[in-house]
């Protein structure tokens, strides 16, 4: 087993780190020391500086789903009173909205919902590339999944008609714990690891980019976190498709598994900074301050991150679970130049987007230069097992 001063030694002099370093410094007790570390390799990589964040906001087209994960707080079943499938023009107003606020994306993400097909995705995003130039950072891979055994069509079919349609981007949603174990336990309706990393594969062949997730703190190992981070990173030296890292801990409040500790400050920032260490192939980490707050956010900016995420002009999923930690761009920029950092607004590629019309290219990759409130009743209680609450809509990723 290897010391962590051995490990510090590779990472200072740019080595890879293997499986069993990574799990030795997520169990190590001084954690200012991994921060430096991963610091460290933050500063090689953003040597300027700057710490960026994105205006955008999630809109859930619905919230009716059939895989019924433990985890989540956000979804109704099919037949709900407070099931929702949102028609067009409530999309639409909520894109409006989002321009007249600065916004240049959307995350669109949803419910498993048996009435999505190929054609309803279709009609989804040509009409919202019809109203407004926006970018549709949308779905998950089991979403996407999901529409193929609905429309029954392989999935490069499906990849194919979405993107054609205007798909420009797929958040790394449902990642979870790459493990099957864990996945067996805690959504075992979902997506199983490989195919999360087929879809993901198929993607980057079609020039989709994507972001890549990891919700910890349940019932995980640590040896099943960095078996998730592995398989990433081995996702990443094939393809190099990811465009960053995203991690956050488990939102227990109103969810089947509302009894299971959840992990602290110190886990995640424990997490977070042997997650830049050791996925050495993909530049930029984003910051949890949805799950975190705005304050321990900006302490993970010492700890690896070097992005504080998205403003979320409207957030709904993990704030059906209790925690709502929403910031507006004052907030945002204000707590990155705290940290000692300079702020930059910035698309989905990490392009720096600081005024209308300026874009500014951050490192170009050549092969992709082509390419473009819910109530406390929970999601599994029958209609009758409570009274009704308003529902709302929105997504994390």
């Amino acid at each position: 087993m290897p010391s962590f001063c051995d490990v510090s030694q590779k990472v200072q002099a740019g080595e890879r780190l293997d499986p069993e370093d990574a799990l030795l410094l997520l169990a190590h007790p001084d954690l200012p020391a991994l921060g430096r570390l991963a610091d460290l390799v933050r500063r090689r990589l953003h040597p300027d500086g700057e710490v960026t964040y994105i205006v955008d906001r999630n809109v859930n087209y619905t919230n009716v789903c059939v895989t019924l994960c433990k985890f989540c707080a956000f979804y109704r079943r099919p037949g709900d009173p407070e099931g929702y499938d949102h028609p067009a023009e409530v999309i639409y107003d909520k894109i409006r909205e989002t321009r007249e606020l600065g916004g240049t994306q959307i995350l669109l993400q949803g419910g498993h919902n048996p009435d999505y097909d190929i054609e309803r995705y279709e009609a989804l995003f040509t009409g919202i590339k019809e109203h407004a130039p926006i970018h549709i950072h949308g779905l998950s891979p089991s979403e996407i999944l999901h529409c193929c055994k609905v429309s029954k069509l392989p999935l490069e079919t499906v990849l194919a008609r979405m993107r054609a349609a205007g798909l420009d981007s797929v958040p790394g949603g449902g990642g979870e714990i790459l493990v099957d174990r864990v996945r067996k336990l805690i959504s075992p309706l979902k997506t199983m690891s490989d195919e999360w990393l087929d879809v993901m594969e198929a993607c980057h062949g079609q020039g989709l980019r994507t972001t890549a997730t990891m919700m910890f703190g349940h019932v995980e190992t640590h040896a099943e976190r960095i078996e998730h981070m592995r398989r990433v990173r081995e996702l990443q030296d094939r393809s190099a498709g990811f465009t960053a890292f995203i991690s956050w801990t488990f939102q227990a409040p109103h969810t089947q598994m509302q009894d299971t500790p959840m992990s602290g400050g110190a886990d995640y920032l424990r997490t977070a900074a042997v997650s830049r260490l050791f996925i050495d192939n993909i530049e930029n980490f984003q910051a949890s301050f949805v799950t975190q707050g705005i304050d321990m956010a900006g302490v993970s900016l010492h700890y690896g991150m070097n992005d504080l995420g998205s403003v979320m002009i409207e957030e709904n999923v993990v704030s059906s679970a209790g925690c709502e930690c929403l910031a507006n761009i004052d907030e945002m920029e204000k707590q990155i130049r705290a940290a000692g950092f300079t702020p930059r607004r910035r698309n989905m590629f990490y392009d720096r987007v600081d005024e209308q019309g300026e874009l500014q290219t951050r490192h170009p990759h050549p092969a992709w230069a082509q390419r473009s409130p819910h109530g406390d009743r929970r999601p599994w209680d029958s209609a009758e097992d409570s009274a009704p609450a308003q529902a709302s809509s929105g997504a994390r990723s």
